[in-house]
This record gives C-alpha cells, structure tokens and sequence, in this order.
C-alpha cells in the first residue's frame, strides 16, 4: 500500500500527531495515511494534513521514501507500506486533532528528544536539520 507523510515546517516548528490507531499507537509522527484509488500524491498529502492537524499545507519536496513492513506473531508479513515523506508548509486553517490522532502539537526540533517519535520521523528530522544547516 502507498501511503504519504507530511513534514509541517513553520519557523522551526514542525507538527506532530500522537497516533491513535495502530501501527504505532500512542507514538509521535508526522501525519498521513494511506493514498485512495485514483488520488495523487500531492492531493493525499492535503488531505491528510488537513484531516489530522487540521491545517491547509501547501507541499513542497520528497523528502523520504520508507518502507514500513509489519508482520504477524509467526513472522508472515500483514502489511507492506510504502511512505512518501514531503515537506510541507501551512497555509491556512488551525491546529486541531483530526481522525486518526489523539494530539496535535508545534514541537521544536529540540523536543523532539523528549517525545516517543518514531524512529522514521527521527531520521527526517535529521534531514530537515542537515537542510537547515545547508542553508535551504
């Protein structure tokens, strides 16, 4: 299944949702969720940012490609998502948890060490650093 992340970047702020369904309940990502038949990737992005946080993105670049495979308690495969990570900036609407998160949240890359992130989120935030740092 192909599925897409948004990356909310504003003034060194990124977003965040608590996952309120599996996989990774009650952990801390960037909202997203699976492509419809038919959608482009770009509209799934808006639309799960704004189902989730809701807020209106505009979205920017790829930012990374995972795959996220889970299995089953003797090891055969359930699900194979593939995720489409894409920057992403606001453009309207305000934060508030949407369907599949429990919070929503602004959260400083600093605090990003006292949240329970996913390690997928962590290993994009540390692109978006090496970005920042770059100059982008």
């Amino acid at each position: 299944m192909v599925g897409v992340g948004a990356v909310i970047d504003e003034g060194g702020r990124i977003v965040l949702i608590r996952r309120d369904r599996e996989p990774a309940r009650g952990r801390w990502t960037f909202p997203g969720g699976v492509v419809e038949l038919g959608e482009m990737v770009h509209e799934a992005v808006r639309r799960e940012a704004l189902e989730e946080t809701g807020l209106e993105v505009e979205v920017g670049e790829l930012v990374a490609i995972v795959d996220r495979i889970l299995r089953d308690g003797s090891g055969r495969i359930q699900y194979h998502y593939v995720i489409l990570d894409f920057f992403a900036r606001p453009v309207g609407g305000s934060l508030r948890p949407g369907d599949d998160a429990s919070e929503v949240r602004w959260a400083s890359l600093a605090e990003l060490d006292e949240l329970d992130v996913t390690e997928q989120a962590k290993e994009i935030v540390q692109k978006l650093l090496a970005r920042r740092q770059a100059g982008d």
